[in-house]
C-alpha cells in the first residue's frame, strides 16, 4: 500500500526541507516554501536490463519530420526529431503561438497527426486565431491544463506532434505545489520527457520569459529538454528571428528569419537582401559585414555614431554586438590608429535586430567608427570581413569563400579582408583588398582609397 510523505519545496530555487521555513537557506528568498505531497510506492525488484551495440539499434528511415517551413526546419537541424522535446521561449506577444500554429499546419498538410493543447485560450479563441492565419480546420485541439488528461488524450489519439501552450499554465496532480511553481515545472517537464521517449511523440513546449529575457522557471528546465529555441525581435518592427540556444540534434548557430504580417507569419528566405534593402547610396558611419550564422552566410549593415560627449563618462552603447568587444575595438583604434575616441559618445547598432557574436565583424565595426568619426562615407558596394588583434593586426577568419560568394550575389564589388586569406579563391569578379593592420584600413579611408 502506498504511503504519503510531505515535504516543503522552495518555489524559487527548488531546494527541499522537512519543515516549513520562512526564509530559504539556499537562495535567501522569503515565503517561498510550499507543501508538496508524494506517495511512496512499495519497492519493486529492479527489472532486468542489458546493453546493446549501436549497430543493433533499429532506426526509422524518417527520423525527422519536416514542418514545411524551411527557416524553422533549418534552426531545428532539418526538422522535428521524433520523440524530441523542444522548448520555444520569447517575449509576450512576439508570436510564439503563431509560429507553433503555422508549423502544425505544415505538419498536418504533410499527413502528420498533430494536437494543439492550449491552457491560455478557449477553443473558440484558438479557432478565431487559426482562421486568421489560414490554417486547416482539421487540426485537433484541446483546451486543458491537467497533464494527466492531456497525456491520456495524446495516447488515445496517437498524435505524432503535440504543442503545449504554455507550460506555465499546466499542472501535474502528482505535485501539490501551485501551478507555475518550480516544483510543477520540473515534474511536468520530466513526465513529458519520459512520455515522449517511450511513445515516440514529439512535443513543442511554449514557455514565457522573465524580464531578464530568460525562460521563466529553473535553469534546469532548459537542461532537461532536447532543444531550446528563442523567438526574438522588436515588437515595433515586423521582423522576427528564431535562434537555437541548445540543440542535441543539430547546430546551435542557426537562425531563422520571419516577418509578421496581417496574414500571419511568413518566411524570409533571403534575409541578407532584406537587411540591406535600404542601402543604395554611400553612408557615413555605415558598413556591411559578411557574417556566418550556422551554415548560412548573412550580410548585415552595422551603423555607428560617434559624437562629442559632454558627460564625465562618455557613453558606449552597442545593440547587436558585445559591448565589451566594442570597448576593445575602440581601444585598438585609439592605440594603433591614433584616433582620440576617449571623449566621444559611441553608439553601434546592427540593422534588423540581428545579433552578431563572431569576431569576423571587427573590421566592419572599426570601418564604421572611423567613417563616423572622420565624416567619410563608405562605398555602398563594399563589404568588410576580419578579426582585429590587440596589436593592431587583421587576423584571418573561416569560411571566407562562402562569405564572398554571398556578397557577390547581392551586388557587392569590393571586399576588405585579412591579408593572405583570399589567395587563390574564386571571388566572382570582386575586387579583393587585403589588409594587414588597422593602420592600413585607416590610411585607405583617409586617403579616399576605399
Amino acid at each position: 500500500m502506498a504511503e504519503k510523505s510531505v515535504e516543503f519545496v522552495c518555489s524559487s530555487c527548488s531546494s527541499t526541507s522537512a519543515k516549513w521555513l520562512g526564509r530559504c537557506p539556499n537562495c535567501g528568498e522569503w515565503n517561498t516554501f510550499v507543501q508538496v505531497s508524494h506517495e511512496k510506492q512499495a519497492k519493486k525488484a529492479s527489472r532486468e536490463a542489458h546493453s546493446v551495440k549501436l549497430d543493433e539499434i533499429l532506426q526509422e528511415r524518417q527520423d525527422r519530420i519536416s514542418t514545411g517551413m524551411e527557416e524553422f526546419d533549418r534552426v531545428l537541424g532539418g526538422g522535428i526529431v521524433r520523440g524530441g522535446l523542444t522548448l520555444i521561449g520569447g517575449d509576450p506577444g512576439i508570436g510564439k503561438s503563431t509560429l507553433a500554429l503555422v508549423a502544425m499546419d505544415g505538419l498536418l498538410r504533410a499527413g502528420v497527426q498533430v494536437l494543439y493543447v492550449t491552457g491560455e485560450e478557449s477553443l473558440q479563441q484558438l479557432k478565431l486565431r487559426a482562421g486568421r492565419l489560414g490554417t486547416r480546420g482539421t487540426m485537433e485541439a484541446l483546451a486543458e491544463t491537467s497533464l494527466d488528461t492531456i497525456l491520456g488524450v495524446v495516447e488515445q489519439g496517437k498524435s505524432g506532434v503535440v504543442v503545449i501552450d504554455s507550460i506555465q499554465t499546466m499542472e501535474s496532480p502528482s505535485t501539490a505545489a501551485p501551478r507555475g511553481s518550480v516544483a510543477q515545472l520540473k515534474d511536468i517537464t520530466d513526465r513529458l520527457m519520459r512520455f515522449s521517449k517511450e511513445n515516440n511523440v514529439s512535443f513543442l513546449i511554449i514557455g514565457h520569459v522573465t524580464k531578464e529575457g530568460v525562460i521563466a522557471g529553473p535553469k534546469l528546465l532548459e537542461h532537461m529538454v532536447d532543444t531550446v529555441l528563442y523567438f526574438e525581435g522588436d515588437r515595433n518592427t515586423n521582423f522576427r528571428i528564431l535562434r537555437a540556444i541548445k540543440n542535441r540534434f543539430g547546430s546551435t548557430n542557426e537562425i531563422g528569419v520571419f516577418e509578421m504580417t496581417q496574414a500571419g507569419l511568413t518566411e524570409i528566405k533571403n534575409p541578407s537582401f532584406l537587411f540591406l534593402s535600404d542601402r543604395q547610396q554611400p553612408k557615413e558611419g555605415a558598413a556591411v559585414c559578411a557574417s556566418i550564422e550556422g551554415t548560412r552566410a548573412l550580410l548585415v549593415e552595422i551603423q555607428s555614431l560617434v559624437s562629442q560627449s559632454y558627460l564625465a563618462m562618455p557613453r558606449r552603447t552597442a545593440v547587436g554586438i558585445d559591448q565589451t568587444r566594442l570597448s576593445m575595438l575602440v581601444a585598438v583604434l585609439d592605440k594603433r590608429a591614433g584616433l582620440n575616441l576617449g571623449g566621444q559618445d559611441i553608439y553601434i547598432n546592427v540593422v534588423g535586430g540581428v545579433s552578431i557574436d563572431e569576431p569576423a565583424s571587427d573590421l566592419c565595426v572599426m570601418a564604421a567608427l572611423i567613417s563616423s568619426f572622420r565624416r567619410k562615407p563608405l562605398p555602398a558596394d563594399a563589404v568588410f570581413v576580419g578579426e582585429a588583434g590587440l596589436t593592431g593586426e587583421i587576423r584571418a577568419v573561416g569560411m571566407m569563400e562562402k562569405r564572398l560568394k554571398e556578397a557577390h550575389k547581392l551586388g557587392f564589388r569590393k571586399a576588405y579582408v585579412p591579408a593572405g586569406t583570399a589567395s587563390g579563391m574564386e571571388s566572382g569578379g570582386m575586387e579583393i583588398v587585403q589588409l594587414k593592420t588597422v593602420e592600413q584600413l585607416f590610411e585607405r579611408l583617409m586617403q579616399g582609397g576605399l
